[in-house]
């Protein structure tokens, strides 16, 4: 478990190696920046959403303690106000975004409903369990970096070794130790392909139920088009696949012609609606602005569901 203190310590671990106050934990030099601004990495969240359920213990987690199908686009806002303080937030903003996390984690507990995999029926999962985190935080850059390697000119090896360097620090927001969590990419890559091939992501009935609604997107005007449903099935492994039961037919040729639509267009965007308004908000910030642009606070309604990132933050 990430206790309270465990936490503090690893914060203070991230607040002797970030970028400045408020230039924030990374800063505009920093790649977590330059991969993180691209709006074209939520192409991937169907992706890291399915390796995450694909783990009982956050299947089970979202199944009972999640609001993501009362409220899906509230849910959506939320998160990626936390997620984007922590990110492009100034130093304090994105330690207490972090603080906000581990305590909502913290009342996240339970009980497995069936065995599946190597867990028992009834054995307690909680949201702070460091294992649990670590696969969650994996998920999230591994993706990342696939989807960017998708539509834009792939990282180089050293690019890469720098985007898991500051990766390192970002999963210390959630606790996470630097033995917590692998040394180098290739250990990283290493850690990767052995939990794709355990019986640790098992997928349970309650994961197959979670991933069906939120594909099916609730309301008609909410459900993802069928290329995204098609894309993020075909990023996952056979044996995943074919545990959410996903099936595929001639329509899905449109997954592919979607990628190369995007592979031509996405490029020629102008940068100030290509990066999403968190980032665009940070170089704002940077520049001592205390009024954002018309197109900066549209971008974070997007977004983040507000104008600008959670003041809460700042206290």
């Amino acid at each position: 478990m990430v206790s309270e203190g465990d936490l503090e310590a690893t914060l203070e671990f991230v607040r002797a190696r970030a970028a400045g106050q408020v230039e924030g934990i990374f800063g505009p030099a920093s790649m977590t920046w330059r991969m993180d601004r691209e709006a074209v990495i939520f192409l991937g969240a169907g992706r890291a959403l399915l390796l995450q359920l694909a783990h009982p213990w956050v299947a089970a987690a979202v199944a009972e303690h999640s609001r993501t199908f009362a409220d899906p686009i509230g849910r959506f806002h939320r998160t990626f106000d936390v997620v984007f303080t922590m990110v492009f937030g100034s130093l304090d903003a994105a330690l207490a975004a972090a603080r906000h996390l581990h305590r909502r984690h913290a009342t996240i507990v339970g009980r497995l409903p069936e065995g599946i995999g190597p867990f028992d029926s009834g054995s307690p999962y909680r949201a702070n369990e460091a294992a649990a985190l670590r696969w969650v935080h994996a998920t999230l850059v591994d993706t990342a970096l696939i989807v960017h390697d998708l539509i834009l000119p792939p990282l180089t090896a050293d690019e890469r070794e720098r985007y898991w360097a500051e990766s390192r620090l970002f999963g210390a927001l959630f606790g996470l130790t630097s033995s917590d969590l692998p040394a180098d990419w290739e250990s990283f890559a290493a850690y990767n392909a052995a939990m794709l091939q355990s019986d640790t992501l098992s997928v349970s009935a309650a994961a197959r139920e979670v991933a069906g609604q939120i594909f099916a997107g609730g309301r008609p005007w909410l459900r993802p088009p069928r290329w995204y449903r098609t894309l993020s099935a075909q990023l996952l492994p056979d044996r995943l696949r074919t545990g959410f039961g996903f099936a595929f037919d001639e329509r899905d040729a449109k997954a592919e012609r979607a990628l190369a639509r995007i592979r031509r267009v996405y490029p020629k965007i102008p940068t100030r609606l290509r990066y999403v308004g968190p980032y665009q908000e940070a170089l704002a910030r940077l520049q001592g602005k205390s009024d954002l642009g018309w197109t900066t606070r549209c971008l974070n309604q997007v977004w983040i569901g507000r104008p600008q990132l959670d003041h809460r933050w700042n206290r």
